[in-house]
C-alpha cells in the first residue's frame, strides 16, 4: 500500500461585497444599499488608470478597519460594478461597519 501525499491549503474567513462606484463625486462615502444588496459609493478619485480602484481599496480599508491587502477587487476592476473580496472579517461585521458609514 502507498502512502498518499495530502496538500493541505490555509483556509481564510472572508466576505463579499457588491460595490457600484460613482467616480469623480465631491467626497468619499457610502451614499446607499441598493434593493438588491449592492453597496453604492462616491469617490473623488477619476476611473483612468485604475485610480477609482486603488482609491475604492482605501477607502473600504478605512471603513471596514481593516488592511489594505485585506481587500481585492475580484470582478469588475474596469466597469461600476465590482465584486469585492474582505479576507478576515466575516459578513456580519462587514454589513455593521458599512452601515455605520451610510451617509
Amino acid at each position: 500500500m502507498t502512502e498518499r501525499k495530502y496538500h493541505l491549503h490555509h483556509g481564510q474567513k472572508g466576505a463579499a461585497l457588491a460595490i457600484r462606484v460613482t467616480p469623480r463625486a465631491r467626497k468619499n462615502e457610502i451614499t446607499e444599499i441598493l434593493s438588491d444588496g449592492t453597496v453604492r459609493i462616491r469617490l473623488v478619485a477619476p476611473p483612468v488608470e485604475g485610480k477609482a480602484n486603488e482609491a475604492l481599496i482605501e477607502f473600504l480599508s478605512e471603513v471596514l478597519e481593516v488592511p489594505r491587502s485585506s481587500i481585492e477587487i475580484v470582478a469588475g476592476q474596469t466597469g461600476r460594478d465590482k465584486l469585492i473580496s474582505v479576507l478576515n472579517l466575516d459578513a456580519a461585521t462587514v454589513q455593521q461597519r458599512i452601515l455605520n458609514r451610510l451617509e
